[in-house]
């Protein structure tokens, strides 16, 4: 298995006025192999959104590397960007406003098809209707608009947009976390069957961690632009090794009335991800704290491909102690 996408020191600062700077991406590292999903987890405002952007371009990154198939893209021209876009491609997590509400479900798909051109209207119009079978739109929905339809299947429109020139690699920014329950599981199982089929490699960006666990083959834990913990998906599951960690994962609903867990409850406030000092950023949160924690933390590798940035090294008490 050859890798696919590679990070070194991924960094993205925002200018937040006077104050400074905003730390959204922290020197973030990783590989992602071909056809294999990575899980982004953490609270809302860790940077799982930024990361990918920045990954993709749409935003661009302050500092770092990032390696497709082994050609570095960080800095690209307009060609090597253009090129790159039809092989990474995202799905956006609102499937409302990301859509052009002005334009029909085969006008939205046939879009990149148009944009990068060689092909006639009868042509791409064959396409598109590939597309929509492929990612279940009837084919009487082609002349509809997105307000048209309800939510599941304007995701849909995005999937299939995404897919329009074959990508090999799809950021998925919460693509189900605006839908209902039963809409969620059939979105997941086409992104499954689509990567089956394709071979498609995924970072699936959410905060449902039922659902990482479901999709992902690993997952990486993100706090306040940092990434804190990463391990295959059952091996995080079964021990986790950062605090934040555990936390996140004591607050999964058990459906058993005579099997429940204790709940980790994270007190205090949190850090400013502003000029942030240069301890663990978890520190006021943390019930394990300690003046350790005050210091740099850098990823370990406790046990093998299981990384944690910790103190204490893994050697935490169980979750419910």
């Amino acid at each position: 298995m050859s890798v696919l996408l590679e990070v070194k020191h991924l960094k993205k600062y925002f200018k937040a006025g006077a104050a400074g700077w905003l730390h959204a991406v922290d020197d973030i590292n990783f590989t992602l192999d071909e056809g294999k999903t990575l899980g982004v987890v953490g609270e809302s405002g860790c940077g799982k959104t930024t990361l990918g952007r920045v990954i993709l371009h749409l935003i661009e990154p302050t500092e770092g590397q990032i390696f497709y198939k082994g050609a570095d893209i960080s800095r690209p021209t307009k060609k090597e960007l253009a090129d790159a876009r039809e092989k990474m491609q995202i799905i956006f997590q609102d499937p409302y406003s990301s859509l052009n509400p002005r334009m029909t479900v085969s006008d939205t798909i046939m879009e990149p098809l148009a944009l990068k051109g060689g092909l006639k209207r009868a042509e791409m119009l064959e396409q598109t209707r590939e597309l929509m079978d492929t990612v279940g739109l009837a084919e009487r929905f082609e002349n509809s608009y997105p307000h048209e339809l309800d939510g599941g299947r304007r995701q849909r429109i995005g999937i299939a947009r995404a897919l329009a020139l074959r990508p090999e690699f799809i950021v998925c920014d919460e693509p189900v976390s605006a839908l209902d329950v039963s809409i969620q599981a059939q979105i997941i199982n086409l992104m499954l069957d689509l990567q089956e089929e394709r071979g498609l490699a995924y970072i699936f960006v959410t905060h449902d961690l039922s659902v990482v666990k479901y999709i992902s083959d690993d997952i990486m834990v993100m706090y306040l632009g940092q990434m804190v913990e990463k391990a295959p998906s059952d091996e995080l599951f079964q021990n986790p090794m950062h605090p934040y960690t555990q936390a996140l994962l004591s607050a999964i609903p058990i459906p058993s009335i005579h099997n429940r867990k204790k709940r980790i409850i994270m007190q205090g406030e949190i850090t400013s991800p502003i000029n942030p000092k240069p301890g663990c950023r978890f520190l006021d949160r943390c019930r394990y704290a300690c003046p350790e924690c005050t210091k740099p933390q850098f990823l370990e590798e406790p046990s093998p491909d299981h990384f944690v940035a910790c103190c204490l090294n893994g050697k935490l008490p169980p979750a419910g102690g």
